[in-house]
């Protein structure tokens, strides 16, 4: 089973590169250039996974993540922050609520891994915002299909 991921830099480059990886892997790809337009299409697309860049024009994606997690609607979706990473972007996106960092430049194989681990995550959170399941946490070591 593969999902549809919403695919967010302003970087064109990096948008087609992350865009052929993952669609080599058989996942559907809808990109945005900003934080803005995420935003603006994360509805009509129905995203399984977001990435974000942190670093862009109009809304960072440290300010998209935080207001797709304060969106009832978009709550729920796994954001991963594709990026310098630095200790800032890391410390206030796990504030923001994001779920993954992956530092550019990446591997290939590690965005796939990055992807397929949000894909598969078990439990939406709960009403109040917390990720619990017995059963689900990290599911790293797990894999179906």
């Amino acid at each position: 089973m593969s999902g549809r991921v919403l695919v967010v830099d302003d970087n064109k480059v990096i948008r087609q590169l992350i865009r052929v990886n993952l669609e080599l892997e058989g996942f559907e790809v809808v990109t945005a250039a900003d934080g803005a337009e995420c935003l603006e299409v994360v509805h009509r697309v129905c995203p399984d996974v977001i990435t974000l860049d942190v670093v862009m024009p109009r809304l960072d994606g440290l300010r998209t993540a935080a207001r797709l997690r304060a969106d009832a609607r978009t709550r729920h979706l796994p954001l991963a922050i594709i990026s310098a990473c630095t200790q800032y972007e890391v410390e206030n996106g796990l504030a923001a609520g994001v779920d993954a960092f992956l530092a550019k430049p990446f591997e290939p194989a590690e965005l796939v891994k990055v992807v397929r681990q949000l894909m598969h995550r078990e439990a939406p959170p709960s009403a109040d915002g917390n990720r619990q399941s017995g059963r689900a946490g990290r599911a790293a070591g797990t894999s179906r299909g």
